[in-house]
Formats: structure tokens, sequence, C-alpha cells
């Protein structure tokens, strides 16, 4: 495996909805394009790493 990609339910509302709301683990500034992992993107990192989910 070269990689896992987390993908929810919530994303096939955000391509249906643009850019008016935001989802994800990770916020986009979409002036600057800077990204900014989210407190999900924390937990789903430990999760990722050690294989429990707290």
């Amino acid at each position: 495996m070269r990689g896992y990609f987390v993908w929810s339910l919530l994303d096939n509302f955000e391509w249906a909805l643009g850019y008016e709301k935001r989802f994800g683990i990770v916020r986009v500034d979409y002036e600057t394009q800077q990204r900014t992992p989210k407190a999900s993107a924390r937990w789903y990192s430990g999760v990722a790493s050690s294989g429990v989910v707290n």
C-alpha cells in the first residue's frame, strides 16, 4: 500500500456545495492556498500511527 486517504460521506456534501461549507480535516485558505490541519487531523494522525481509536 502506498498510502491511506481519509474519505467520508461529508466529502460528497462538500463537492455538491462548492465553497459554501467547510468540511474535511484540513482548513484551506483559498487566497493563499495555505493548509492548516484541524483538530480532527491530529486525532486521525494518532489513530493512524497507533492503530487505536480513543
